[in-house]
């Protein structure tokens, strides 16, 4: 796999630090290898430092900071690039990359599986002076570069029938690059991963001891992809259990499986942002290869996390919501672009116009006039059309074609 394949640039300068940020196992140190491979660098040019490793995170600040001093003793001239990898597992991170940043001397990549390595976290501690990139496992236009299967139109009968059929493993398999490239069994790899996540990422960064309620708080999390997650129904339902934790613990837990990108919260469209902040939030999967550790097939709900996950791919455009109004009627996504809502989308498993569930295009066209928004999408497996329904436009279309951008 190389950079092309993934679409993503990596492009280090003197005057910011580039920052990639994303889940476990996506792919981050794999785009620094493939850039050093791209570019050439030699031994001498660069310097890779790695936080997961025990021995590097028991240096002192001061002993760290030497290293690239070292290095020049080595090779008789300070590295030019410095990648930091899993930066988030040293002490005070923010103090030594930005002691490393002001001397002006080096181009600094850092990668974290913690969110708190994000642009609003960093504007604080290194002072704006970071572009954060975000890595997530393959998406689907990724997937099929990997296969080298072409999807730019026209597409005979027999590529969009092939294009079918590997959007049918995505939905099961999800784009893990481990998986993708048959470097691990699905079910084995998620199992070992559920267990990083916790163990590693959770209990002993944050030396949580409450094993138990964690677990039971990801299995949780895990039942109710592509559904309103409420942390007071669950701080209930531990009570229940005979659980003694308080509900702040629980607010807690919830939050540092989303700060370890395991899971992302979509918040209920309010034109009050405190509203919406205090919503109940739809929860989705950094990968739809989880869903399937379960051994549920829930279609509907894996194209909706897909589709979150293609949105969050592109969210510096807009924010994404859901809509739900007092009598329960919901629409999936709504985009919005400051304070103008630019579309709303509803996503059907549907691969004909009589598998359509007339409730959910009633529920579109109540949000487009609640919302004042026109442009209605709905996200089908296989219908494609263009419908004139109680006077508004609604676009059909399959869920490969929306993946690809193909119109």
């Amino acid at each position: 796999m190389d950079v092309k394949v993934r679409g993503l640039k990596l492009e280090p300068t003197i005057n910011f630090i580039t920052t990639i940020i994303g889940p476990r196992r996506a792919g981050k140190t794999y785009l620094i290898f493939e850039f050093i491979k791209e570019k050439s660098l030699k031994p001498e040019e660069y310097l890779f430092i790695n936080f997961e490793d025990e021995e590097t995170i028991s240096f002192r600040r001061e002993e760290l900071l030497k290293l690239p001093y070292l290095s020049k003793e080595i090779y008789g001239r300070e590295p030019t690039y410095l990648f930091l990898d899993e930066v988030q597992n040293l002490k005070d991170w923010e103090r030594f990359v930005y002691t490393l940043f002001e001397k002006k001397r080096y181009k600094i990549v850092i990668t974290g599986s913690s969110s708190k390595l994000l642009s609003k976290e960093i504007a604080t501690s290194l002072r704006g002076r970071s572009l954060p990139l975000m890595v997530l496992p393959l998406s689907f236009k990724e997937l099929l570069r990997t296969k080298s299967i072409d999807f730019l139109p026209p597409l005979s009968s027999e590529r969009s029938s092939s294009i079918k059929y590997e959007l049918s493993n995505y939905l099961a398999n999800g784009g893990f690059p481990d998986i993708v490239f048959g470097n691990a069994r699905p079910v084995q790899f998620f199992r070992q991963y559920l267990d990083l996540v916790v163990f590693k990422d959770l209990t002993e960064r944050f030396g949580i001891r409450n094993i138990p309620v964690v677990k039971i708080i990801m299995n949780s999390i895990l039942s109710a992809f592509g559904k309103e997650f409420s942390i007071s129904k669950q701080y209930k339902t531990l009570k229940s259990m005979g659980i003694h934790v308080s509900q702040k613990s629980v607010y807690s837990y919830v939050q540092l499986f989303e700060d370890a990108f395991f899971c992302f919260f979509v918040p209920r469209f309010s034109y009050s942002l405190r509203k919406s902040s205090l919503s109940v939030k739809k929860v989705y999967l950094n990968d739809n290869g989880f869903v399937n550790t379960s051994g549920k097939n829930e279609y509907g709900r894996q194209m909706e996390n897909i589709v979150f996950l293609e949105l969050l791919r592109q969210k510096e455009d807009y924010d994404v919501f859901y809509w739900k109004d007092y009598q329960q009627r919901e629409v999936d996504f709504v985009l919005k672009d400051r304070s103008k809502i630019t579309e709303l989308i509803q996503v059907i498993y549907a691969p004909d116009r009589q598998a359509i569930n007339e409730r959910e295009i009633k529920n579109l066209i109540i949000a487009s006039e609640d919302l004042h928004c026109n442009n209605l999408l709905v996200i089908t497996w296989d219908y494609e059309a263009e419908e004139k329904i109680e006077g508004k436009k609604v676009k059909f279309i399959p869920l490969w074609k929306w993946l690809l951008k193909i119109k």
